[in-house]
């Protein structure tokens, strides 16, 4: 459970799933894709064919308020993008 974060649900993610099949979901930063590959078949009871992995850095920001200049960092992200077998599917909505 700690390798998935949490899976990508937006209009283009979903565009992307019904047309080619693939899953996007946040990952631990940490994680290869072998250990992806495991995790989501363990997870979803589904074949998985491939994983493509994105990292994304962390942003330095600043601004300025009334209190003065302040800085910060936004935290550095990892997507995994996984290719399900043909007729495979992943149902994101039925627990809700």
């Amino acid at each position: 459970m700690s390798i998935i974060l949490k899976p990508i649900v937006t209009e283009k993610m979903t565009k992307i799933t019904e047309k080619l099949g693939k899953v996007g979901f946040l990952v631990d930063v940490a994680a290869n894709k072998v250990e992806i590959k495991k995790a989501v078949e363990e997870m979803y009871n589904v074949k998985v064919l491939d994983v493509n992995t994105l990292n994304h850095a962390g942003k330095r920001k600043a601004r300025y308020t009334k209190a003065g200049f302040v800085q910060g960092r936004t935290n550095a992200t990892k997507k995994a993008f996984v290719t399900l077998a043909k007729g495979e599917t992943i149902d994101f909505y039925s627990s809700i």
